[in-house]
């Protein structure tokens, strides 16, 4: 008879295979990034590989928290899900990165759409890995139906990010290097939001659009995981 395997020892396995799968899709993004500097002669997409970093951030918090067990958890919830939460947005706001695309001359219009594309999958991906680490962990404390409002609410407050990151420029940081224009224009637009009906429809058609693809991927995960039991 073969001893149980304890659920810290189950999340360290899955999570070192998605890690690896993850890796691979992002090595890819890397490389088609790295021919393109090559073929053109010109950094201009080489602002996706920062962008791609800046999406492994909540990946890996998340990923920390999944390890820790016991008091170190306790300890490090608050502070680390507060970081979670201001650098989540990244992850989903790869998806905006299809704006830059555009033809131009030196390379193909169909590579740069591949390109932008592999860079979107993975910044959602890893969006939705590290909300479903977020959501498992308050589902363990709070219930299934806080769990799904909280990565709803989550969902809503990143689409608000997008459109902070991608329209007013804002970046994650500015919570700390520039707190009072941040603030000034959060407020101005809740105080004032038919004054700024384009912020709110991003941040609806977004968060429902984040919402759906995230719910599709958690039934598909659940589907499989019935079908092998």
């Amino acid at each position: 008879m073969q001893p149980a395997v304890s659920s810290s020892q189950s999340f360290t396995r899955t999570r070192l295979t998605l890690v690896f799968v993850l890796g691979a899709s992002i090595a890819l993004s890397l490389l088609l990034v790295a021919v393109r500097v090559v073929m053109t002669g010109r950094l201009l997409f080489l602002f996706l590989a920062w962008n791609l970093f800046l999406a492994l951030i909540p990946f890996a918090i998340s990923t920390l928290l999944g390890i820790a067990r016991g008091p170190q958890r306790a300890r490090l919830l608050v502070p680390a899900g507060a970081a979670w939460l201001l650098f989540f947005p990244n992850a989903p706001y790869l998806i905006t990165d299809l704006f830059h695309l555009d033809a131009r001359p030196g390379v193909p219009l169909w590579y740069d759409l591949a390109l932008i594309l592999s860079c979107a999958w993975n910044g959602l991906m890893l969006a939705y890995a590290s909300l479903s680490d977020m959501q498992q962990l308050v589902t363990v404390r709070l219930g299934a139906g806080a769990g799904w409002a909280f990565a709803t609410v989550a969902l809503l407050l990143s689409s608000f990010g997008i459109y902070l990151g991608r329209y007013l420029r804002f970046n994650s940081w500015d919570v700390l290097t520039n707190p009072l224009t941040l603030f000034f224009d959060i407020m101005n637009r809740v105080l004032h939001p038919f004054s700024f009906p384009g912020t709110w429809g991003v941040t609806l058609v977004f968060g429902v659009f984040l919402l759906i693809g995230y719910g599709t991927v958690r039934l598909l995960g659940r589907a499989h995981e019935e079908q092998a039991g």
